[in-house]
């Protein structure tokens, strides 16, 4: 169906004319108020929130496959100590944690399905964004409380093992238990892990239920992301909130490659210039506009941070264990990796993303989720050439939901779809157009 940009200049007379390819969404300019708006149609939102679980769920199982198979070592690079593009398809290695025992998942290294008879079963890059999905109904709010976050892990969470959680979630969870609420729990005083991968693994789901207005997307998520994290990993977790966020409201006439350099572009001013996360942005996209091939960028960002610990990335220095496999900085960096090179060919990026090494599993469940969302669930099953499940089990790593922890994308984009509703009347001072089954955003000046 073709939609229109509208101009407004009156109650009751409009000019029209067709802008090719925005099929989902379109902006109106009221001049009279000088306020610009945002019309999109919910309908096709919900497939796209589909296509986000799916797309996630997707990609964090491919990335598990080679999830700490490739860390680095603080010398000079050797052969061996990273995956090429001509790993793919071939025999998975060990992980550090993996006694010499390749991934469960598969014998060699490629993409992860599950049938339309089977399951796909939460993980850390999928649970707690469901959990705040669920406490954002049950608490009927947009904004979280630390009350409501800490009773929601509380409630939620296994205290015995295997809980799937790790450094800064597994911190932020203790420190709940002994009284303390977000933000205190991702203070660096309280929580030594503050810097860890955490937060931007969790928390991106927030742009979706502010779509184009990245404002209320970074309110919603401030508690979410402070629970665990503080400084760069904290600039890290939003400049992704930030990128969910600007993708409904994306020029679809645009090649989605250019789309997604706009969307990383205006994220990128969000990252403070002082920030190694802005020169990690700076440094890596340099690298793939040089021309360079990934993997040369992925040893150019190994040596620049993890042997030089440049632009303020000490990481090395504090002799963690795995030399800071988990930290925010250097997966954010494979992540930009991944982003770039893959030019949003969905296929691509999780490759690249599987390949590029440390914690593999969050940047390919990051962008297959982005991805996802922004071709929706059919053109995700176009892309395969098949039909994958529909359900989802959150009781594989958390607990007390309902139906016994059994779940749909569709029921879960249903209820995304209620805390948008929510969002748009009440944080965005928008409308939800009952006849057109659209919503009317209004758009801050960008």
């Amino acid at each position: 169906m073709r939609r229109f940009l509208i101009l407004h200049l009156s109650a009751f007379f409009l000019i029209t004319t067709p802008v090719s390819g925005q099929n989902n969404r379109e902006i109106s300019l009221n001049a009279k108020q000088g306020t610009e708006t945002m019309v999109i149609d919910r309908a096709a939102y919900a497939g796209k929130l589909e296509g986000f679980w799916l797309g996630t769920c997707l990609a964090n199982w491919t990335g598990l496959i080679t999830e700490m198979d490739k860390i680095g070592n603080t010398g000079e690079l050797k052969t061996g100590n990273f995956y090429t593009r001509d790993d793919w398809g071939k025999p998975d290695q060990p992980s550090i944690w993996g006694q010499g025992i390749p991934s469960s998942l598969s014998p060699v290294i490629g993409f992860v399905y599950a049938a339309p008879d089977s399951v796909w079963g939460a993980d850390d890059d999928t649970d707690i964004e469901y959990m705040y999905q669920e406490m954002l109904l049950n608490n009927k709010t947009s904004v979280l409380s630390g009350e409501q976050i800490r009773d929601g892990w509380l409630r939620h969470i296994r205290l015995e093992e295997e809980n799937y959680l790790w450094v800064s979630n597994q911190r932020a969870y203790d420190l709940m238990r002994a009284g303390l609420l977000p933000p205190e729990t991702g203070y660096p005083n309280n929580n030594p892990d503050y810097e860890m991968i955490d937060a931007q693994l969790t928390t991106e789901i927030f742009g979706l239920f502010a779509p184009g207005r990245p404002d209320i997307a970074l309110r919603m998520a401030a508690l979410p992301v402070q629970t665990t994290a503080y400084g760069n990993s904290r600039f890290i977790a939003e400049f992704y909130i930030i990128l969910f966020s600007l993708a409904p409201a994306a020029d679809e006439s645009l090649p989605i490659k250019d789309r997604l350099m706009n969307m990383a572009e205006s994220a990128r001013k969000h990252l403070p210039d002082t920030s190694y996360a802005s020169a990690m942005y700076d440094f890596v996209k340099q690298k793939y506009l040089s021309g360079i091939p990934w993997e040369e960028t992925r040893d150019s960002v190994y040596y620049r941070y993890q042997v030089q610990q440049a632009d303020g990335y000490n990481i090395t220095s504090r002799n963690l264990y795995c030399n800071g496999c988990f930290a925010a900085g250097i997966n954010f960096a494979a992540s930009l990796i991944s982003l770039f090179y893959g030019e949003g060919d969905f296929r691509e990026t999780i490759r690249i993303g599987a390949l590029a090494g440390w914690d593999s599993d969050n940047p390919t469940a990051t962008w297959g989720g982005l991805l996802g969302f922004m071709q929706g669930k059919n053109e995700v099953e176009r892309i395969f050439e098949m039909k994958f499940s529909d359900k989802f089990n959150i009781h594989r790593t958390r607990q007390g939901f309902a139906n016994n922890g059994i779940d749909t994308f569709g029921n879960m984009a249903h209820k995304g779809m209620m805390v948008i509703d929510r969002v748009v009347e009440e944080e965005m001072q928008g409308e939800t157009d009952q006849k057109t089954n659209e919503w009317i955003i209004p758009l801050i000046e960008r």
